[in-house]
């Protein structure tokens, strides 16, 4: 295990710095502590430095930019999804290069996905580009994604010319893979397809939005992914089946040592698998001289993976699968003391959850509370039956199809109603945990609560003990966060529209003003992506679960256009809304139909408002200053707030134009300074007026508005209007999301393009 953690130091240092070398001077003398022998000591600080050669060497290769036109190979890391083909290839050099090809035509596409693209070289020409900037800091962060494939940029292709495929025994497996998917595809009925690519050959692009969401809320998305526990079952099926046909035993074992890697492939060689297949290996290689410990067979993939593939230690994936197996490895002792499968069960969770749940936290900012008890009976159920009805049913349907007709229609029902369980399960409210992202230090303090945890369950301590020091930690990390007495307005980067959240202090109430939305434009159907993009649950969601916020207090609708309210349907579904104010009539608009009709379904008040209505909290009042009239005709009846406290104001214009601003500064004759402007309409050429500006003077202003949108905002004149009063200004499209954090007479303002 210590020459694990000293290749683990090399990985790091090498990737980010040298001196993540330092560190072996404290792990040595931890060692001597152990009384580790100075050899050990020795052989270990050598592994690390030899280490550290190896892989500075190897990632010098990638510091040669990628020059097209260029030779790339497809590897079995791609995806075909409406009009665009995307994934990993590699160069002559055997780097990774992140390739973006989209279809000029439906028939191409099809002729694409009915063949394996895995060995095809094409001669590539197009554009190396810049990876693009995360919306916010809880973003997709595809810099971070190209690292952990060890990927050299992205090139998108404008145009290819096959060269030929490579017939090495990789690209024959993956072959394979490819002809059982589309067997998959073929033969079982569609709600059972992405279930069974997922459980045989590790292939999930088909699962849906709803089941993900679904498996994430009660923790048991580790089902769909092929685990360690999957392969012994895989492997124990192939062995007792090789000694049912009379093989003998020392053959069927190595028979399987073969099989294993093939499987591995087939199966999509995540790092789950890859150390699955890796620890059984070396245990049944091991039993021919002598036995090897299940944490030294771990220990030795380990290095083996992180060797042949050094930034693998950055994926998500690769982190969780050694942390679950490296505690269930160190915990046997603890859970075998309990005869109970039940009990044991439910150890197995929870100190495979405990080990990994502060990493958990800071790569997806909640955890399912719900997962210790469901997986007590959802492991069994699908490793022990729905595992095997799927590798049995495809195994007949090669050679009885209609037998495995006559099973599906006996199984699909069942597991329809698995399905409908399922569904009910994840509606039950408050089962996620959602503390937000942790800084480091607060990490740090989760994991002294998880290894004081253990030690005190292998003492027997008391069960009182045991949880007051689980608890506090996690507290800590609950409310870290959160206890800050400045108002904190973010205007959250969603593309061409607005999305601004106002935290009041210690977060005694949170509003969020608009939603942001995609504007939707017809388009063919064979173009149309699997799971589409939507703001309110790619980009506005993340930001709220990254920021720990559990409940809006409310939701203000400015007005019914979609780069307004179109994502406020998801943020409904996933956050828990107090009520939603919006403008009077807007709910009439067809682009509201959707949010009213899944608030009424949460009894979520929508309460219409109007001019002069107001209210206080934490030091602040807010107000409406428009609309005055109740009939809506659009973007100058937005809903016009004004925030204001003894040292602060701020003004949220939604899309008031140049008609909406002079009657705002005619009723209000004593607006004016105002700290914090949000620009009316993007920027756009009939907002933001000469007097309008000139009367209320901000201090900031922002625009929302995406980068290089096709309305041009903020608009040329507009801009340079601002400059020519002297008023400074912001744009999310430019600046990323922009945060202002406001105590007493202070501001300070940070964007997310600016780290």
């Amino acid at each position: 295990m210590f020459y694990a953690l000293s290749v683990l130091v090399a990985s790091i240092a090498a990737h980010e710095s040298v001196r993540f070398l330092f560190l072996l001077a404290p792990f040595s003398l931890f060692l001597r502590f152990k009384k580790i022998s100075m050899l050990h000591v020795a052989g270990i600080t050598i592994t690390a430095l030899s280490s550290y050669i190896y892989f500075t060497y190897l990632l010098q290769q990638f510091e040669d930019p990628l020059q097209v036109p260029a030779s790339l190979t497809w590897t079995d890391e791609y995806k075909i999804n409406g009009d665009t083909l995307r994934g990993f290839m590699k160069d002559d050099r055997g780097r990774n290069v992140y390739a973006v090809y989209r279809f000029k035509s439906e028939q191409e596409k099809l002729d694409y996905q009915k063949q394996s693209l895995v060995g095809n070289r094409y001669l590539v020409t197009g554009e190396v580009v810049e990876p693009y900037q995360p919306n916010h800091d809880y973003a997709f962060n595809m810099s971070n994604y190209l690292k952990s494939k060890g990927s050299l940029g992205i090139v998108e292709v404008t145009n290819w010319n096959f060269e030929g495929k490579s017939q090495s025994l990789y690209q024959k497996i993956a072959k394979q893979r490819f002809n059982v998917k589309r067997h998959i595809e073929e033969s079982f009925p569609p709600s059972l397809v992405a279930e069974a690519q997922a459980l045989i050959i590790g292939l999930q692009e088909n699962v849906d939005e709803h089941t993900t969401r679904a498996y994430q809320k009660l923790g048991i998305t580790h089902l769909f992914a092929i685990s360690g526990l999957h392969i012994a079952i895989v492997a124990f099926i192939f062995f007792q089946g090789l000694l049912r046909l009379g093989v003998r035993r020392e053959l069927a074992s190595g028979v399987l040592l073969v099989v294993l890697p093939i499987y591995a492939v087939l199966a999509g060689g995540a790092p789950s698998v890859w150390r699955a297949v890796m620890v059984v290996e070396l245990i049944m290689i091991s039993r021919l001289r002598g036995k090897l410990a299940a944490d030294d067979a771990l220990s030795i993939s380990f290095i083996l993976f992180v060797l042949l593939q050094p930034w693998s230690v950055y994926q998500i994936g690769f982190q969780l699968s050694y942390l679950a197996t490296a505690s269930l490895i160190f915990s046997s002792r603890l859970i075998n003391r309990h005869p109970s499968w039940i009990i044991q069960s439910f150890l197995i969770t929870f100190v495979s959850q405990l080990l990994v749940y502060p990493l958990l936290l800071f790569q997806f900012y909640e955890l399912s509370l719900s997962s210790l008890i469901v997986n007590i009976f959802f492991v069994p159920l699908f490793s022990f039956i729905i595992l095997p009805i799927n590798l049995i049913l495809l195994a007949i349907s090669y050679i009885a199809e209609p037998l495995t007709n006559l099973l599906f229609q006996l199984y699909e029902p069942s597991r329809a109603a698995l399905t409908a369980f399922i569904d009910i399960l994840q509606g039950i409210p408050y089962q996620m945990w959602t503390p937000g992202k942790p800084p480091l230090t607060l990490i740090a303090i989760a994991y002294i609560g998880v290894f004081a945890t253990f030690y005190l369950l292998d003492r027997r301590s008391k069960l009182l003990k045991v949880i007051s020091v689980l608890l506090l930690p996690a507290l800590i990390v609950h409310y870290g966060g959160k206890l800050t007495n400045d108002l904190i307005i973010t205007f959250i980067n969603v593309g061409q529209g607005d999305c601004i959240l106002v935290e009041l202090p210690l977060k005694s109430e949170v509003y969020l003003i608009d939603s942001g939305g995609v504007l939707r434009f017809n388009e063919e159907g064979w173009k149309n992506s699997r799971n589409p993009y939507e703001v309110g649950r790619d980009i506005v969601v993340p930001f709220l679960k990254g920021k720990g916020i559990q409940k809006i207090d409310k939701l203000i609708l400015t007005h019914a256009d979609s780069d307004h309210v179109e994502g406020a349907e998801e943020i409904v579904q996933e956050i828990q809304i107090g009520e939603i104010h919006i403008s009077p009539g807007s709910y009439k608009k067809d682009v509201m139909n959707d949010l009213v009709i899944e608030s009424e379904r949460r009894n979520i008040p929508i309460i219409e408002q109007i001019a002069n209505v107001s209210w206080n909290k934490a030091g602040f009042t807010f107000t409406y200053l428009w609309p005055n009239e109740t009939t809506y005709e659009g973007n100058n009846d937005s809903l016009v707030l004004y925030v204001t406290s003894d040292r602060f104001e701020g003004l949220f214009m939604g899309d008031v134009e140049e008609e909406g601003e002079e009657s705002i500064i005619r009723q209000y004759p004593s607006l004016a300074h105002i700290d914090v402007l949000k620009a009316g309409h993007h920027g756009s050429k009939t907002s933001s007026s000469e007097v309008f500006l000139e009367r209320i003077k901000p201090a900031i202003t922002i625009f929302s508005a995406g980068e290089g949108n096709r309305y041009g905002h903020p608009h040329k004149e507009v801009v340079e209007r601002f400059q020519e009063l002297g008023l400074p200004t912001f744009t999310t499209g430019e600046d990323g999301t922009i945060e202002l954090r406001i105590s007493g007479e202070t501001m300070k303002l940070r964007t997310s393009n600016s780290k």
